[in-house]
């Protein structure tokens, strides 16, 4: 009721301050004349009008064709950056007075102009879900337009302010969730896709099954990012029966591990901005505290670039690396048909399972990161490797870009923050016995 309360008082000052600013709504817009907007909306004009002049660029960049938003995009980067002659007076002043006062001054100095550009198109209603939408334009211009990179820069900095942990509301959807977010989730859905409205009330209506969202005050009824539950007695290696109807569910006593299986980031426009870290320790302390039973916590995970790391691993020099793994031996988990013959599928094991570890502990990308995003996000939480899964997933998505296979990742209450550590610090793997002993039978076959 507040947040809709405010958001009508703001559309009131909006068309108030839009009837003082004399400008009519419907006018045609160009990049041209909403590049002449921003740069009265920095004037520093009355509120009113400001309310008003935000809500007219932003409805404005929304009609543009997507020639247009790039040269707006392109045009506010390089218009709005620092004042460098008010920033070479800053640095000398602290240079020869160097003190709190003059490092303020330096600060603010720095800053680019467009950073206090987005803070006042944020004052027009439903002006925040509209930028996270302009950063979504950003990202993908950003190969063709690299000079983007600072307008991003200054999204991310922005918004990992706006969207910090004390903002979000963690929210447990169910099937009496309104029906307009519900149809977001279905939408959003980016691991295992939702294919009906029965199909997403397997997932939210048993009593085996959980679905917590995490939501922002600005944007009421968009969620950030959800996550997909199953409660269950062992730790699963398959993801089919957690997708099937329940034909058989547990009772409460019985339920000992809480299986985190789909996490979708719903906003592209967010990306690069942490919150999923958060959502994944809320759960588990909701979880916890509603059934304290549970001694488990872990994830059913995809391994999105394992047969892509394959492939290009055998393709280059260093091909010779992947032990027992040849071109001949590539081309029969490409048919993917021995994957209903149990003795070709255990002869594939032996050769595919090494390959995993090693893709988990040793591949690394340019940036010295572990090379899968999934793993870089579960580690990157303070999870632990647990057990990979030979055709955890033999759907066709499953098949083409991991050969089926699956990992779990272990969230232990006790260890999440060492792990972490080991990770963020020296970017160390923490795995379970299995995984080294995995590793260490395939270093002796050597």
């Amino acid at each position: 009721m507040n947040s809709n309360f405010l958001g009508s008082l703001l559309r009131h000052i909006s068309n108030r301050g839009r009837a003082l600013f004399e400008q009519p709504r419907t006018r045609p817009t160009t990049p041209d004349l909403l590049v002449t907007q921003s740069d009265a909306l920095l004037s520093g004009r009355g509120e009113a009008t400001g309310v008003a002049l935000a809500a007219e660029i932003l409805a404005g960049y929304a009609h543009l064709s997507d020639a247009d938003k790039t040269t707006f995009l392109v045009s506010i980067t390089e218009k709005f950056g620092p004042d460098f002659d008010r920033l070479n007076t800053v640095i000398e002043a602290f240079q020869k007075s160097p003190a709190a006062m003059t490092a303020g001054a330096l600060h603010a100095a720095s800053e680019p102009r467009r950073q206090e550009l987005i803070r006042r198109l944020n004052l027009a209603s439903g002006g925040t879900y509209q930028l996270v939408k302009m950063r979504e334009d950003v990202l993908s211009r950003l190969s063709e337009h690299p000079s983007l990179q600072a307008l991003d820069s200054d999204f991310v900095h922005l918004f990992s302010s706006w969207f910090n942990r004390g903002f979000l509301v963690l929210r447990r959807m169910d099937w009496s969730t309104p029906a307009n977010i519900l149809e977001k989730i279905i939408r959003y859905e980016a691991v295992h896709a939702i294919e009906s409205w029965d199909h997403l009330r397997r997932r939210l209506e048993p009593a085996d099954r959980r679905l917590y969202a995490f939501f922002h005050p600005a944007l009421i009824d968009e969620p950030l990012i959800f996550v997909e539950v199953a409660l269950m007695k062992d730790i699963p290696s398959s993801i089919a029966p957690l997708l099937e109807p329940s034909t058989h569910i547990l009772a409460p006593d019985r339920m000992r591990t809480a299986v985190f299986y789909s996490i979708s980031n719903a906003q592209p426009g967010l990306a690069g901005v942490s919150f999923g870290n958060f959502l994944i320790k809320q759960v588990v302390e909701d979880l916890k505290r509603e059934m304290p039973q549970l001694e488990t916590f872990v994830t059913l995970s995809p391994v999105p670039g394992f047969a892509a790391w394959v492939r290009r691993m055998l393709n280059d020099k260093d091909g010779a690396d992947l032990k027992g793994l040849d071109k001949d031996t590539l081309s029969q988990l490409e048919a993917f048909d021995w994957s209903a013959d149990e003795k070709r599928t255990k002869a594939i094991e032996a050769v595919l399972l090494p390959l995993a570890a090693q893709y988990f502990l040793t591949a690394r990308d340019r940036k010295g990161r572990v090379i899968d995003p999934v793993a870089r996000f579960h580690l990157g939480n303070g999870a632990r490797l647990e057990r990979l899964n030979m055709l955890g997933d033999v759907s066709p998505k499953g098949l083409a870009q991991s050969f089926g296979l699956m990992v779990n990742y272990l969230y232990d209450p006790r260890s999440i923050e060492t792990n972490h550590e080991a990770y963020a610090t020296r970017a160390e793997v923490i795995t379970s016995p299995a995984i080294r002993k995995i590793m260490s039978t395939s270093a002796k076959s050597a």
